[in-house]
């Protein structure tokens, strides 16, 4: 059995690491891949990306899925941490349920209504850890209180764009315009009403 041994430069440590501190968020937020939010910036983010919707409210317009609800569900009620397989059979999804989940969940995360919490080994009958860290999954929410994450509901969400545009032209100067609209845009935002 050949057991490998993470260096510190290893981006996958890295990740996990900076996935259980929390003055970021990790998660598939940018073009459906993962990257991290600061703290500083998830209000800014939740309003652009969320369109001032708390879940429920978007479901009630009938702007989510329900295979969306039947994830979030487990998740407006209480202050959960769930390891990601547990939410997949919780949630209805698997073998003889709903398809989809892995692109629910990367849905809910460029949403900003989901991220991962932490990375956590299984625990068996015994209570023995066993395997490959899973992801765990909350809500921004959970991590930083409703309050803080819907603190910019009151601003325009092109207000919110903006702003992250802003933002991204400073630290890439040499990015083109195309290419920021590309890794920030979320689909039910028209192009034409953040442009």
């Amino acid at each position: 059995m050949t057991f490998y041994k993470f260096s510190v430069t290893d981006p996958w440590r890295w990740r996990i690491a900076i996935a259980k501190r929390h003055d970021v968020l990790y998660g598939k937020f940018f073009a459906k891949k993962a990257g991290f939010i600061s703290k500083k910036w998830l209000p800014v983010f939740a309003n652009y990306r969320r369109d001032g919707y708390d879940f429920d409210a978007l479901f009630e317009d009938e702007k989510a899925p329900i295979k969306h609800k039947n994830i979030m569900d487990h998740f407006m009620e209480n202050d959960a941490e769930i390891y990601s397989y547990e939410l997949k059979k919780l949630a209805g999804f698997g073998k003889d349920g709903e398809k989809g989940f892995d692109g629910a969940i990367t849905s809910l995360m460029m949403q900003t209504y989901l991220c991962n919490c932490d990375f956590r080994k299984r625990i068996n009958q015994k209570g023995v850890e066993y395997g490959w860290d899973v992801a765990v999954y909350s809500s921004p929410e959970h991590i930083y209180g409703y309050d803080y994450v819907t603190s910019c509901y009151k601003e325009d969400p092109r207000t919110s764009w903006g702003k992250i545009v802003d933002y991204m032209k400073q630290l890439y100067p040499e990015a083109k315009d195309m290419q920021i609209r590309k890794i920030l845009k979320w689909e039910r935002i028209c192009a034409a009403d953040i442009i």
